[in-house]
């Protein structure tokens, strides 16, 4: 019972200082808590309120196909609105598994590597740091 009111708590301070608990659903793609469909419905109204306003001034048949208009973005609001594309809550994420392909490759470059420092190594120390000095002959009397 103890942990049913302290979690009630948590949750009353996080959506007190806007913050989400990490169970609750978020949606994807939002701006400002709307979501993409939102600014869709917005702009078909838009272009279809200036498509209005255009055709109200137009004389004969043209002036009449701003009740085309009306019923066009109408049929289009209620098609998005009833069937949406995808669920308000998007699906788990699963955690991505990382996989090294190049691991045998890698091993292969690092061990090649490894031999070619341990040879120049070797050179290293045979003609500069054991250089040979040889002796200036004596001279014959």
């Amino acid at each position: 019972m103890a942990m049913s009111i302290c979690s009630c708590k948590q949750k009353d301070v996080l959506s007190r200082e806007g913050l989400r608990s990490p169970s609750s659903p978020r949606m994807a793609g939002t701006v400002l808590g709307v979501g993409t469909g939102v600014f869709v419905l917005a702009i078909l109204w838009v272009l279809a309120l200036l498509l209005c306003l255009l055709l109200s001034r137009a004389a004969g048949f043209a002036k009449l196909s701003v009740i085309l208009v009306f019923f066009l973005a109408l049929i289009i609001t209620l098609t998005l609105v009833f069937f949406p594309r995808a669920t308000q809550t998007p699906d788990p994420v699963k955690e991505t598994q990382i996989v090294d392909t190049f691991f045998i490759g890698r091993y292969f470059l690092v061990s090649i590597l490894s031999l070619i420092f341990l040879g120049s190594l070797f050179l290293v120390l045979i003609y500069h740091i054991l250089e040979p000095i040889h002796a200036k002959p004596l001279p014959i009397r």
